[in-house]
C-alpha cells in the first residue's frame, strides 16, 4: 500500500521526527519497504539493522525489519548499540546496506533512521526519493526476505581496542550520557591500560543525567567535575548514538571539534605527508593553518557529516571532521564517524606524547570567537537572506569563501553566515585575534543581517 511520510521527517542527512506526532511505526514499516525497493535497483538484497537505547527504538526496529523483509530484503539484525557499531556491521558483514534506528542527540521523544547504501552515506536527494518510492508501494515482494540475528558487539569492541597504540597509561573519565555507547565503553575500557572512571554508562532512553549532546557546554559539567575529582588526564563524552565526541582536559577545559582535530591531524600527518585533511566551514582558521604547518593540505568543506564522509572517500583523505564533533578516520579505520574510535586514537596520541592535552591546548594561538549563533528564521527566508548578504558583499569586493553560505575574511579575522540544512535557522560565527577585533566582526555581521531584516542579538 502507498504510504505518505510527514514531509518534516525527511531531512538532509537522515529521517527524524517526534514519535506519536510526526513519526510512527507505520513510517518505519514503509521505510523498510521503500529501502528494500531502493536496494533492489542497485542489485542489493542484504541489509544490516541496528537500534539505539531510546524507549521507542525496539518497536520501530521491529516495524522496519518487517517492512524490509516484506519488500524482499534479507535482514541481519545486529541488536542494540551505537550508530558506529551498525556502520561497522555494514562495512564488515558483506551486506549491501544498513539502517540504524536512532534519535541521535535529540530529546527523548524523538527518533529516526540513518542509512548506508553500498558502503556510502545515504542523504540529500536519496532520502527525498525514498519518500517518492513509498508513495508508489504496491503488493509485497513475491518472496519474503529472510531475517537473521548476528551480533557484532564483541568483534567491534576487539577491533576498537586493536588500534590503541601507546604504552603510557592514562586516567580517563568517560561520560556515556545514558546513550547507546554505554555497553561498548564498559567492555572497551576493560581492554585498555590505565584507570577508567565511567559515568552514566547504563543505557536509559529517558537520559536522566543530562541531555546527550557533548557539543553543549552545560552537558559536560558532570564530566568536568569527575575529571577534577578523580584527577583524570582528560574526560570524554558522547552523544546519544555515539557518532559525536566531546573532550575536556585535566583542568576541565573543553576542546571543541576544531581544536581536537588539530591534535589528531598533527599525529596522522606524520604518516601521510601532503595528505588532504577536511574540516567544515565553521572551523577555526587555526585548524586550517595547523594542518598546513603539519605538512597537510587543508580542505574547507560544507557543513554536514554525510557530505564530509562522502568527500573523504572521494579524495582519499585520511582524516576529516566538523565542529559538531563528527570526526572521520580513514587511516586504519573505515571512514565513518565513530566517536568511540576517535577516543581510542586520542588516548594513543596522548599516551605517546611528552606533553599533556592541556599543554597542547595552551600552545594553540589565542583567538577570540563566538559559539555557533543560531538565529531563528522562517524556512522559506533563510537561504534568501544568505544570498542577499552574498550579493552585497560581492558588489563591495569582499574577500570571502562561498562554499557553504559566506565566510568573510577581514584584517581582524573572519565571520560566517550560512542557512541550516536541518532547521529553520541561519547560523553565524565570528573569530578574531583580539577582543576588539571580534567586536568589529560582530558589528559587521549585525549590519549585514539587519539589512536583510534579521537581528543578530546580543551574543
Amino acid at each position: 500500500m502507498p504510504h505518505r511520510f510527514d514531509p518534516t521527517i525527511l531531512r538532509e542527512y537522515d529521517i527524524r521526527g517526534i514519535v506519536g506526532k510526526t513519526l510512527f511505526t507505520a513510517d518505519a514499516h514503509a521505510l523498510g519497504r521503500a529501502f528494500a525497493a531502493t536496494l533492489a535497483t542497485t542489485g542489493g538484497k542484504r541489509v544490516a539493522v541496528g537500534y539505539d537505547g531510546r524507549l521507542t527504538s525496539p518497536e520501530l526496529e521491529a516495524a522496519l525489519v518487517d517492512g524490509l523483509a516484506e519488500g524482499g530484503a534479507d535482514v541481519v539484525r545486529t541488536g542494540r548499540g551505537p550508530t558506529p557499531m551498525l556502520y561497522f556491521a555494514a562495512a564488515t558483514l558483506g551486506v549491501d546496506g544498513g539502517v540504524m534506528v536512532t534519535g541521535s542527540h535529540n530529546p527523548p521523544d524523538h527518533n529516526g533512521f540513518k542509512l548506508v547504501l553500498g558502503g556510502k552515506a545515504f542523504f540529500g536527494d536519496a532520502i527525498q526519493k525514498l519518500g517518492q518510492t513509498a508513495l508508489t508501494l504496491g503488493a509485497p515482494a513475491a518472496t519474503r526476505g529472510q531475517v537473521s540475528q548476528h551480533s557484532v558487539f564483541t568483534d567491534y569492541v576487539v577491533r576498537l581496542a586493536k588500534d590503541y597504540d601507546a604504552s603510557r597509561p592514562l586516567t580517563v573519565a568517560w561520560d556515556c550520557g545514558n546513550g547507546a555507547t554505554g555497553e561498548v565503553v564498559v567492555e572497551l575500557t576493560k581492554k585498555l591500560p590505565g584507570r577508567h572512571v565511567l559515568l552514566n554508562e547504563t543505557i536509559d532512553g529517558t537520559f536522566p543525567a543530562h541531555h546527550p549532546d557533548p557539543t553543549v557546554a552545560e552537558n559536560l559539567v558532570q564530566l568536568q567535575q569527575a575529571v577534577k575529582a578523580e584527577g583524570c588526564d582528560l574526560g570524554i563524552g558522547f552523544d546519544g548514538d555515539g557518532d559525536r565526541i566531546g573532550v575536556v582536559d585535566a583542568r576541565g577545559r573543553i576542546l571543541w571539534g576544531d581544536q581536537l582535530m588539530i591534535v589528531l591531524a598533527r599525529d596522522v600527518l606524520k604518516h601521510y605527508p601532503d595528505a588532504p585533511v577536511l574540516a567544515d566551514v565553521k572551523a577555526s582558521q587555526v585548524l586550517f593553518d595547523a594542518i598546513a604547518e603539519a605538512g597537510g593540505r587543508p580542505v574547507m568543506m560544507e557543513t554536514g557529516h554525510s557530505l564530509i564522509k562522502a568527500r573523504l572517500a572521494e579524495i582519499g583523505a585520511p582524516l576529516a571532521g566538523e565542529m559538531s564533533g563528527h570526526i572521520f578516520f580513514a587511516d586504519r579505520w573505515y571512514g565513518f564517524d565513530d566517536a568511540i574510535y576517535v577516543a581510542v586514537r586520542l588516548l594513543g596520541v596522548l599516551g605517546r606524547a611528552p606533553e599533556t592535552l592541556g599543554d597542547m591546548l595552551d600552545r594553540l594561538p589565542p583567538v577570540f570567537n563566538t559559539p555557533e549563533l543560531r538565529l531563528p528564521c522562517e524556512e522559506e527566508r533563510k537561504f534568501a537572506i544568505v544570498e542577499e548578504v552574498r550579493e552585497r558583499l560581492r558588489k563591495r569586493g569582499a574577500e570571502m569563501v562561498e562554499i557553504d553560505g559566506v565566510r568573510v575574511r577581514t584584517a581582524d579575522g573572519w565571520w560566517l553566515l550560512r542557512a541550516s540544512n536541518t532547521q529553520a535557522v541561519v547560523t553565524a560565527r565570528a573569530e578574531a585575534s583580539t577582543e576588539d577585533g571580534l567586536i568589529r566582526l560582530k558589528e559587521q555581521l549585525a549590519t549585514e543581517l539587519a539589512a536583510s531584516g534579521l537581528n543578530l542579538g546580543k551574543d
